[in-house]
C-alpha cells in the first residue's frame, strides 16, 4: 500500500500523519507533498523520516494507492488531474468537489457505500460541523426520518488552523498583560468573547459554513432534511460543539434517542445529567468518536428532540474519516 499526505505541514496534514500511526494504518511507502515553502521538512512516521516534496504536476503519484489531501480547494482543483491520473484514489479534505454530482460525499458511519461510486477518482470529506452532526442524526434517522433540523454550534479556534489557535492563546496573555490584542485570523478578538459568523455571508444572511451544513447533510443523508444553522465561533482551543434540535416524523422518546446513540456506530453516549455528566470539549479533545448528551424531549414540538454533541474536528472532522473512508474501501476490496 502506497499512500500520499498532500497539506503534510498543515494541522490537518499532522494529525493524518498521527491518525494513521494510531490506527496501524497498513502502509508501505508513505509520501508527503507541500507548497514550496514546506518541501525539505522532515517528520518521522513509525520510526522513519520522510522528507516533504513539492507539490508539482509530474508523474510523483505513479504507484499511489491513496492520496489524502488537505492544502485548500484551490490546490485540491489545480492538482486533482496529476494526483488521480495513475489510478490513485483521492480523499479531500477541502470544499472544492464536495457538492459535485460526480463527487461522493462521504461518512462511514452514514454513506460508506457511497465510496465505491467515484467516476473521476474522487472523495470529498464533508465539512468538520456536518460530520459530527450526521453521525449523530443517522441514530435516529434509523427511527424516523428526520424533517428537519435546528443546529447551534460552537465552534474552536482550531477549525481556522494552527495559527488561529496560537492567535487565542496569545490574545489571552497580551490582554493579561493589558497589552492590545492580536486580531488576524478572526474579524474580532476571540479571547472572552463569541462571533456569531463563520466563513462569509452568502445572498441570503446564512454564512458559507451554515449553508454547507445545509447542503452537505442532505446530500450525505440521501435526504429532503431542511437544517437551519447558526455557527458561533466560541474561545475554546480545539473540539466544536453542536446544539441540534430536530424534528421527526413521529414522536421519538428519549429512551429510544438514548438507546439509539448508545448502540450507534462513531457514538458514544454520555448522558447523566444528575451527575453533571456531558461531553465538553476541554475532555473530548484529541478523541475519536462524536459525544452525545443532554438528550431531551423538544418542549416546543411534540415530534421533536434535542440533544448536544461534541467532537473534535481536526480528528472526527477532518483526518479520522478520511482514514475511515480509506480502511472501509479496503474492507470492501473497492479501491
Amino acid at each position: 500500500m502506497k499512500v500520499a499526505i498532500v497539506g503534510a505541514s498543515g494541522a490537518v496534514g499532522q494529525e493524518f500523519l498521527r491518525v494513521l500511526a494510531e490506527r496501524n494504518f497498513p502502509i508501505d511507502e508513505l509520501l508527503l507533498f507541500g507548497s514550496s515553502r514546506s518541501a525539505g521538512t522532515e517528520y518521522t512516521f513509525r520510526g522513519k523520516k520522510i522528507t516533504v516534496k513539492e507539490l508539482k504536476h509530474n508523474d510523483d503519484f505513479k504507484g499511489v494507492d491513496i492520496a489524502f489531501t488537505s492544502a485548500g480547494a484551490g490546490t485540491s482543483k489545480e492538482f486533482a488531474t496529476t494526483i488521480t491520473k495513475h489510478g490513485a484514489v483521492m480523499i479531500d479534505n477541502s470544499s472544492a468537489f464536495r457538492m459535485d454530482e460526480d463527487i461522493p460525499l462521504v461518512v462511514p458511519e452514514v454513506n460508506g457505500e457511497d465510496a465505491k461510486r467515484r467516476p473521476r477518482g474522487i472523495i470529498a470529506n464533508p465539512n468538520c460541523t456536518t460530520i459530527q452532526m450526521v453521525v449523530a442524526l443517522q441514530a435516529i434517522e434509523n427511527l424516523s426520518h428526520i424533517k428537519s433540523v435546528h443546529v447551534a454550534t460552537y465552534q474552536a479556534a482550531s477549525g481556522a488552523g494552527a495559527a488561529a489557535m496560537d492567535e487565542l492563546k496569545k490574545q489571552y496573555v497580551e490582554l493579561n498583560n493589558g497589552e492590545k490584542p492580536t486580531i488576524a485570523k478572526f474579524a474580532y478578538q476571540l479571547a472572552y468573547n463569541v462571533i456569531p459568523q463563520v466563513d462569509v455571508f452568502t445572498d441570503n444572511f446564512y454564512t458559507k459554513e451554515e449553508m454547507k451544513m445545509f447542503n452537505e447533510t442532505r446530500k450525505i443523508m440521501h435526504s429532503d432534511v431542511k437544517v437551519s444553522a447558526m455557527c458561533v465561533r466560541v474561545p475554546v482551543m480545539r473540539a466544536h460543539s453542536e446544539s441540534i434540535w430536530v424534528e421527526t416524523e413521529r414522536p421519538v422518546s428519549v429512551e429510544e434517542a438514548k438507546k439509539a446513540f448508545a448502540e450507534a456506530p462513531g457514538v458514544i453516549l454520555m448522558d447523566d445529567p444528575e451527575n453533571k455528566v456531558y461531553p465538553m470539549p476541554l475532555d473530548i479533545a484529541g478523541k475519536d468518536p462524536v459525544y452525545v448528551g443532554r438528550v431531551r424531549a423538544d418542549l416546543s414540538n411534540e415530534n421533536g428532540l434535542t440533544f448536544w454533541t461534541v467532537s473534535d474536528q481536526i480528528k472526527k472532522g477532518a483526518a479520522l474519516n478520511a482514514v475511515q473512508i480509506a480502511e472501509y474501501l479496503i474492507k470492501e476490496n473497492a479501491l
